[in-house]
């Protein structure tokens, strides 16, 4: 028998071509392409107190993807963040206006959120609805019970226990906006736990194929309770701490932010059928949105043009991640 050559085995893709055929290759050198040209059309893009403030702000929805994009690597979505950001964010208010300590009123404002979470999780397992179906209604009724609350005004006037909790939203720690520390840390938090630990790797399985999950025995129903819950609380810290850099609650907080977390998502490279979603991709998502946001106003877009661009974006994302994949050419 004729021995086996070496270049008879099957090779392995290359780190270059590995590092091509990476979603999040793409992603990035699209987000420095934008980050040059708006520098140069615009010079105040680049300075030191822009790129701070973008930070900030696209901490906020950061936060939320996180929790959105496990959820989607399950298969599902959750339409009801924006309305839970809202509703966490006015409770949370309105209990330290009544008295209540920063950490009570923060801590009920959260078991709101899971709450909400956990409603979404058992209608989407238990009842076999479609994901779309409950986390449409819990949108609508948080939106509703954070009007309840607020009776469309703005809660303002409290003074939690010392300035401590105003640094969480608005403060700095080592020079960076403290939002976006908190962001930093939750995603590389959430990275490991999908990365490195047995509850990801069966997040994935689930959304790959989840009747496969089934029969080798996972606990397919808690494993989704479980990414919804966590989506809620998520959404829930993003509304907490908006508070905090606002200084107040209103009733329009997280109004139409469920789009902006799933556009991260999805322009992150999150498969919209599961299975599939990184970190490090619905990170580069959020930087995506808020620095197309930032320049198209420094550029003195009109306004009403901004929601035209950032579909077109998503639209164009989708194109390349398909293209990426070959879709085309199976065909």
């Amino acid at each position: 028998m004729s021995q086996l050559r070496a270049d008879d085995a099957p090779s392995r893709p290359s780190f270059v071509r590995r590092l091509l055929r990476s979603r999040e290759t793409g992603i990035v050198t699209a987000l420095a392409i934008m980050v040059v040209v708006l520098s140069i059309l615009e010079p105040d893009f680049a300075s030191s107190d822009n790129l701070l403030n973008d930070a900030r702000n696209f901490s906020f929805v950061g936060i939320v993807v996180l929790g959105q994009a496990m959820v989607m690597i399950t298969g599902g979505i959750d339409l009801s963040v924006g309305s839970v950001w809202g509703l966490s964010a006015v409770s949370s208010a309105a209990l330290m206006a009544a008295g209540f300590g920063v950490v009570p009123a923060c801590l009920l404002a959260l078991l709101a959120a899971a709450v909400v979470g956990l409603f979404n999780g058992l209608c989407v397992t238990k009842l076999r609805m479609p994901p779309f179906v409950p986390t449409l209604a819990t949108m609508s009724i948080a939106r509703a019970l954070a009007l309840v609350i607020t009776r469309g005004k703005s809660i303002d006037g409290f003074r939690p226990d010392g300035d401590w909790f105003y640094a969480i939203g608005g403060g700095d720690f080592l020079g960076l906006p403290t939002p976006f520390i908190i962001f930093l840390v939750l995603s590389v938090i959430v990275s490991l736990v999908l990365n490195r630990s047995v509850y990801g790797r069966q997040l994935y399985a689930v959304g790959g194929n989840e009747k496969a999950a089934r029969l080798t025995g996972l606990d397919v129903d808690n494993l989704k309770i479980s990414v919804y819950v966590i989506s809620s609380l998520l959404a829930g810290l993003a509304g907490i701490v908006e508070v905090s850099y606002l200084s107040s609650g209103i009733s329009n907080q997280g109004v139409g932010k469920e789009l902006s977390v799933i556009a991260a998502a999805v322009i992150g490279g999150t498969n919209l059928n599961g299975g599939e979603g990184t970190v490090l991709g619905v990170f580069v998502g959020a930087v995506i949105l808020e620095v197309l946001r930032n320049g198209l106003v420094l550029l003195g877009t009109d306004a009403y043009w901004q929601g035209v661009f950032v579909g077109s974006v998503i639209v164009f994302a989708v194109f390349i991640d398909q293209l990426r994949k070959g879709v085309w050419r199976r065909r």
